[in-house]
């Protein structure tokens, strides 16, 4: 037999596999109106799990694949269960988020941020809005907390870093608040190394600024052996710079926050990598979908067994939805126990969307929708 005639024979089985899963999603229709009609459950793990183990021993030797390929079979009866049944809670919730949502307002806004002026979220609060009113905050908690309390109406913060990664203490505060995430972009962060204006490059040894600053940063400190010095925001440093007026020292910050402090560049775009990128969030108590909303993002916990979380990010690969960022984060007050970060690509008016987030809301222990929003 040659290979046209073995796929041939391929095609041939390809047919007869069609027609069978075609019946077998009707079947499926099926159970899930008599499901609807006698208020049972979509998920019945115990009996999946039994059809699994039956499949997996009549396969024999491709049990473990055919098993697999069963898994992927249920999920989608699931999801099609879940279009015809409708009920599910996160279903209602969505409906409401929908009806109650108006566009985001881009003027005559208070926006909080972290740090001082000449700080990049400073700058990234004004790419976001036109002339907001800005609340500055020491610490990324209290512009989550000036949200939560009203004194402001939105929430600057940057999330990660091409180079230096993920900001954890801001996806801490985002998975301990009820808040949405209503707008995104990603900025090109230029680092500068700025000191007092009678100071020279031969005069430095240390350099002050944030940690995510000072870690897109790394060769050029190193190269140039200086010590590097953590504070709470670039734009803080520079001003500590002037005010301690050390001509030894210098900051690693924006051109903005040099000439908002009277410093001068020494250095140019000192960051190790030429497209050094930041990528901010918008946080808001109210949730704010635009029509050309882009980007989904959950929170969510799964069981602790065999391959729990490769089931659910299979789901996605199943609808051909393209995830962007996963982060995993400890449980409060919980031992080995993890919250997910998800990012994928989407909008809420795509009805299989909505299908298969109710599907996900019911198959994970812990399930938030956490915002549908436009990123540049």
């Amino acid at each position: 037999m040659d290979l046209n005639d073995i796929r041939k024979e391929i095609d041939v089985i390809d047919s007869e596999l069609i027609k069978l899963l075609e019946q077998r999603m009707e079947c499926s229709k099926a159970v899930a109106k008599y499901k609807l009609e006698n208020n049972i459950p979509i998920l019945d793990r115990n009996r999946e799990l039994l059809i699994l183990e039956k499949v997996e021993q009549k396969a024999e030797k491709y049990g473990s694949q055919i098993k697999f390929l069963f898994e992927d079979i249920m999920q989608i009866s699931r999801m099609s269960q879940n279009r015809i049944i409708g009920d599910c809670p996160f279903r209602e919730t969505l409906s409401k988020i929908q009806n109650n949502v108006t566009a985001m307002p881009l003027s005559n806004v208070k926006v909080a941020c972290q740090g001082i002026r000449g700080a990049n979220s400073h700058i990234a609060c004004n790419e976001f809005f036109e002339n907001p009113e800005i609340d500055f905050h020491k610490t990324f908690a209290g512009v989550f907390k000036a949200v939560e309390e009203d004194k402001a109406d939105f929430g600057v913060l940057p999330v990660e870093n091409t180079s230096g990664g993920s900001v954890s203490d801001v996806y801490d505060l985002l998975m301990s608040h009820n808040f949405y995430i209503v707008s995104a972009k990603a900025l090109t962060i230029s680092h500068n190394l700025c000191a007092l204006r009678q100071s020279e490059f031969s005069d430095i040894e240390q350099v002050w600024s944030h940690p995510q600053a000072l870690t897109q940063c790394s060769s050029f400190i190193c190269d140039n052996d200086l010590t590097p010095i953590a504070y709470p925001n670039t734009a803080i440093a520079a001003k500590k710079v002037m005010d301690e007026k050390r001509l030894n020292c210098a900051a690693i910050c924006t051109t903005q926050a040099a000439e908002e402090y009277g410093l001068k560049v020494l250095k140019e775009n000192i960051q190790d990598y030429n497209k050094n990128t930041t990528r901010f969030i918008v946080i808001s108590k109210k949730p704010y979908i635009s029509e050309n909303a882009n980007k989904i993002s959950l929170c969510f916990n799964v069981e602790h067994e065999e391959g729990a979380l490769s089931k659910v990010l299979n789901m996605f690969s199943l609808l051909g939805l393209n995830l962007t960022k996963i982060e995993s984060r400890p449980m409060k007050n919980a031992e080995f126990d993890y919250l997910f970060y998800l990012d994928f690509t989407g909008n809420l008016r795509d009805q299989s969307v909505v299908d298969f987030l109710c599907t996900l809301s019911e198959e994970v222990k812990v399930f938030s929708f956490m915002g549908n929003y436009f990123e540049d």
